[in-house]
């Protein structure tokens, strides 16, 4: 079973009335430098939801294990030295506390970065299992997962993607936001829409949700330019709150990825939204190939919606 360390946790005396248990703002911090992003990220959804924030850690089970569990035992071979054997393990358990303590440092560098930068109340967690395991044990209270796009093992490959991202889109049934280097307040985002049920579904919710509110708007189909398809979008683009700023609404057409990503360019917007689609080609987005091609292309965040 996982543990869990609450590090630190900072709290405004007027938020000592809210609910023991409410939903939260759950960004994942590791050595990379999109943990700065993250940090970042977190603070804007946290000042436009109102929600909790907590900042979590997790050290791999596998490659760090508690020394509980450790057992070398079975990897030093018959005839080996009893001496040879227990330097193995205390090697080991060094790795693995010298990995908690600089843990340990990441929260508390995370906790202050977004105290710094207003963030209310502030719980740091540490975990040790699997990242998916923890989010999965998270989610009940969990209302937004804020993650890097790219892990400590790929931080220097531009486009490239956390060995873990695509795990936490398959599995966390909450929305989730990719940072990624660099990130600044979106002012704009655009939303990738096919007329289905389930679309119609997340566009009412980004309707409805404070995440957005205000933010100029755009919402795309990539399809063919007919009758219907105009239709549909018109409902869609009626369908998002006034927010000051007109709601813009079009259809492309070509490959889907392609076409999103350069209709983005053109307009410059600052958020790209997508979800799983019915039976539609946007269903790709979370299923196979499309989705790794279009995280590694995007060169803004991007919110995935379940």
């Amino acid at each position: 079973m996982a543990y869990t360390t609450n590090l630190a946790k900072w709290t405004n005396s007027s938020l000592a009335t809210r609910e023991t248990v409410m939903k939260e703002i759950l960004a994942c911090i590791d050595g990379s430098s999109a943990a700065l992003a993250v940090c970042d990220a977190a603070v804007w959804a946290h000042g436009r939801l109102g929600a909790q924030l907590r900042m979590l850690h997790v050290l791999d089970k596998d490659e760090f294990p508690r020394e509980e569990d450790a057992d070398l035992s079975g990897s030093i071979g018959l005839g080996s030295r009893e001496q040879l054997r227990e330097e193995l393990v205390e090697l080991d358990r060094k790795r693995s506390r010298l990995a908690l303590q600089q843990g340990k440092h990441l929260l508390e560098e995370a906790g202050k970065r977004v105290q710094d930068a207003g963030a209310e109340e502030v719980n740091l967690t540490q975990r040790h299992g699997t990242l998916v395991e923890s989010l999965a044990e998270l989610e009940s209270t969990t209302r937004l997962v804020v993650i890097g796009r790219q892990g400590e093992a790929h931080q220097e490959i531009s486009g490239a993607i956390g060995s873990h991202l695509e795990n936490v889109i398959r599995t966390v049934n909450r929305p989730i936001f990719v940072a990624l280097p660099g990130f600044s307040e979106p002012q704009s985002y655009m939303i990738a829409y096919d007329g289905s049920a389930t679309a119609k579904k997340a566009l009412a919710n980004v309707g409805k949700s404070d995440l957005l509110r205000g933010l100029k708007a755009h919402v795309v189909m990539v399809g063919t330019d007919n009758s219907a398809n105009r239709a549909a979008l018109e409902e869609a683009r009626q369908a998002l709150p006034l927010t000051g700023h007109p709601t813009q609404a079009a259809i492309v057409t070509g490959d889907v990825q392609s076409a999103l990503i350069d209709y983005r360019r053109e307009h410059k917007l600052d958020l790209l939204i997508m979800g799983a689609y019915g039976h539609s080609r946007i269903k790709q987005f979370l299923v196979g190939s499309t989705t790794t091609a279009m995280l590694s292309a995007s060169e803004v965040p991007l919110l995935l919606l379940r």
